[in-house]
């Protein structure tokens, strides 16, 4: 599939103006904690349209080193994501708290960072965790090609 294509696929799921917000972890197993806070939480999912994933981490992933890109954590065996997205303003409050107590759930069963495309703005303190071991060497790079921070509308790293 050409990439254009999937960068569009899922845009006829969310109309113009929906809310979003969006937390991860990182799993090394699906332990009963973890499968009973999802059990918990999918029964008490606020908006037809939150979803939340489990993404595996397994195969061809661990068979690169660490270091050799950004991509630190091929060690997980899981990343869930929890994709909170809901029409009303109106219900903000209610969606986020969800989302906030679902990760808090399972925060005590996850390891540290969570998938970065995954993340909401307010997780920039744990950009640095995402990327580990990586985490010097990025900075550097970063400081070294975009030195003025033009690409900063993300999971920012900052330039050293």
């Amino acid at each position: 599939m050409p990439y254009p294509a999937l960068n569009v696929a899922f845009d006829g799921l969310n109309q113009k103006g929906m809310q979003g917000y969006w937390k991860a972890n990182f799993l090394r197993e699906l332990n009963d904690g973890a499968i009973g806070a999802h059990a918990t939480f999918g029964s008490t999912v606020t908006s037809v349209n939150t979803s939340v994933h489990v993404y595996p981490i397994d195969g061809a992933v661990s068979r690169v080193g660490v270091q050799d890109t950004a991509f630190a954590n091929r060690d997980m065996k899981f990343s869930p994501v929890i994709a909170t997205q809901w029409v009303d303003p109106a219900d903000n409050d209610a969606n986020i708290a969800w989302a906030r107590n679902y990760a808090e759930a399972l925060a005590p069963h996850s390891e540290r960072g969570g998938y970065i495309n995954f993340m909401d703005s307010e997780d920039q303190q744990r950009v640095s965790e995402n990327y580990g071991p990586n985490w010097v060497r990025l900075v550097q790079i970063k400081g070294k090609y975009d030195p003025g921070n033009l690409f900063h509308v993300n999971q920012n790293i900052k330039p050293a």
